[in-house]
């Protein structure tokens, strides 16, 4: 704690009532949105409030209110849903939202475009799916990832497991969500027990969890406030690397914000990696920055105390003891795109989705194409945290259909995906993230094109390179580890990260800052070239970039002078 007076969200959590606030009386009135601290707590419930802002200036200069929606965000742990559960959660987008269901970065699900008055009616029948909103947003434990792919060994199964163990271990208790939503009878509970784990104030600000696999980074682990990397030899799950204090967000101009990774802690037993994830939480609701939400996250009590502090505290508090930390080399990594055989003979498949938006948009109708497979193989669904989706539970007519169905509506087949492409991500941005100030979603399509054909005329379509985009430096689509990243700064202009990478285990670098859209590829197009040219075999953008800047740093030193300059030294390094 800093002493300081607590921030404007504390003070509406810890008068919210365990998040029921006004959130029922303005649910029940004429009214198009909500207001004040309803605002917060809302998110809490799984729900944003957004505003069309391409909409905003025009709807203002007449003299009218903004044009209000919502965000319904789903919470699934580990990314599994079934296939009646899909065709649920489409029903709801065509009847409740904007027609599109878009995968999030975290393995869920969203809605967006909700107007107020059927926000209550999708939240509830989301509920009636089996499914939960609750915990997908707010000041508490998110969605847990997991790995998606069903591969059908111990350790994967192992992994979803501890995945909706967690989820279930730190879900709120508050009734709250039960009396808005779903009409449940109001109760008179006393304070300690309504909550007995995040009491009155929940957490200082989100805490994001994974579980990963050390044959399998796919959940970027190294991102994460806290991960169970599951340590795998022969196939059996020893125990976990309990990692903490990462996360991707920060603010521009703002110095003493930054984006971190995870470090280990140490070893535990797996009987106890449900525990040490509370444990860690417990310590962050006890000791957090509650008075400034740019200094909220974990990463900064991390930062505040340092490693060993923390590992004393936290040994204080278990009941087990913590090993050494197993040490590891580069975590693999697999977008699980395309066939692949499952442990009983069956297969699954996986299916690229454009920044998650599953959509139909001219000749390209992913969103047909996924009914009629879901409605004719009733696979199983898988949520992938690159916002793919595999299809699960194939016989080899089945993926054939699959394939089929993809090419007749227009969708190109993992195989014939570009790197740059296939490992792509973006988040939402404009025109209904409140936080935005750039362009992501709608601009990275344009931009893969460009790219697309330089690295066609550099031979370079296969070589390893993730191109990630957001609207704002919060960092939801993990724009800080990629190999090259596009950050919005304002209108039309792009901080340029370079030289993260697939296993996601090292921080870019800002490279250029303030960069118009129009020259994004211009800007970076020296490197690619030399990548080209002097790359080692299989050696990513990243990983040739890092390269670079060693033996800058090594001829400097050894001859006083500068490598000839091609602009590669980085403006600013964010580590």
């Amino acid at each position: 704690m800093t002493g300081q007076p607590e921030s404007k969200v504390e003070v509406a959590k810890r008068l919210g009532h365990h998040l029921r606030g006004t959130i029922a009386e303005t649910l029940a009135s004429e009214r198009t949105h909500f207001g004040h601290d309803d605002i917060a707590l809302l998110k809490f419930h799984g729900t944003y409030q957004q505003d069309d802002r391409d909409a905003r200036k025009a709807l203002e200069g007449a003299g009218l209110e903004k044009s209000y929606s919502f965000m319904v965000r789903v919470a699934i742990p580990a990314g599994a849903v079934t296939a009646s559960q899909y065709l649920d959660l489409e029903r709801l987008a065509d009847g409740h939202a904007n027609g599109t269901l878009r995968v999030t970065t975290r393995q869920g699900f969203q809605f967006h475009g909700v107007l107020k008055g059927d926000l209550k009616p999708t939240i509830a029948a989301i509920n009636q799916a089996l499914l939960t909103t609750i915990s997908a947003c707010g000041d508490v434990q998110r969605n847990v990832m997991g790995c998606a792919a069903p591969l059908g060994d111990a350790d994967h199964a192992a992994v979803r497991q501890v995945a909706e163990a967690m989820a279930a271990e730190l879900r709120p208790a508050t009734r709250a969500y039960h009396e808005i939503w779903l009409d449940g009878e109001q109760q008179a509970t006393s304070e300690a027990s309504e909550e007995p784990f995040y009491r009155d104030r929940y957490l200082p600000r989100k805490f994001k969890t994974a579980v990963g696999l050390s044959t399998d980074n796919c959940v970027d682990i190294w991102s994460q406030d806290v991960g169970l990397l599951a340590i795998v030899r022969d196939g059996r799950i020893q125990g976990f690397n309990l990692l903490v204090g990462g996360g991707l967000g920060m603010t521009h101009n703002k110095g003493d914000t930054t984006a971190r990774l995870a470090q280990p802690l140490g070893f535990v037993p797996t009987a106890n990696g449900v525990e040490a994830v509370r444990l860690v939480a417990e310590i962050f609701r006890d000791h957090g920055n509650r008075s400034d939400r740019r200094h909220a996250r974990l990463k900064y009590l991390l930062a505040e105390w340092g490693i060993q502090r923390f590992r004393e505290e936290f040994q204080r508090r278990a009941a087990f003891t913590l090993g050494p930390a197993v040490a590891l080399p580069s975590l693999p990594f697999h977008d699980h795109l395309g066939r692949h055989r499952q442990r009983d003979g069956r297969w699954f498949y996986g299916v690229f989705v454009q920044s998650g938006r599953i959509v139909d948009t001219g000749e390209h109708r992913l969103k047909s194409a996924l009914h009629e497979i879901v409605t004719r193989l009733a696979p199983g669904i898988r949520l992938t945290g690159q916002q793919n989706l595999l299809l699960t539970d194939l016989d080899l007519d089945g993926v054939a259909t699959v394939e089929r169905t993809l090419q007749a509506h227009g969708v190109t087949l993992p195989t014939e995906l570009s790197a740059a492409r296939r490992f792509s991500m973006a988040c939402p941005a404009l025109p209904t993230c409140g936080l935005a100030v750039a362009e992501s979603e709608r601009a990275i399509p344009a931009i893969l094109d460009q790219f697309e054909a330089e690295l066609d005329g550099l031979g370079l379509r296969d070589a390893p390179l993730t191109i990630r985009m957001t609207g704002c430096p919060n960092g939801c689509a993990r724009p800080y580890t990629a190999d090259l990243a596009f950050v919005g700064r304002s209108l039309g202009l792009y901080h340029v990260y370079l030289g993260g990478g697939l296993a996601g285990d090292r921080l870019a670098d800002l490279y250029r800052a303030d960069v118009p859209v129009d020259e994004l590829l211009s800007t970076v197009r020296p490197l690619l070239h030399r990548w080209a040219a002097e790359r080692l075999d299989g050696e990513g953008l990243g990983e040739f970039y890092q390269r670079l800047m060693g033996l800058r740093a090594v001829r400097t030193v050894v001859t006083g002078r500068e490598l000839p300059t091609i602009d590669l030294v980085p403006l600013e390094v964010a580590r």
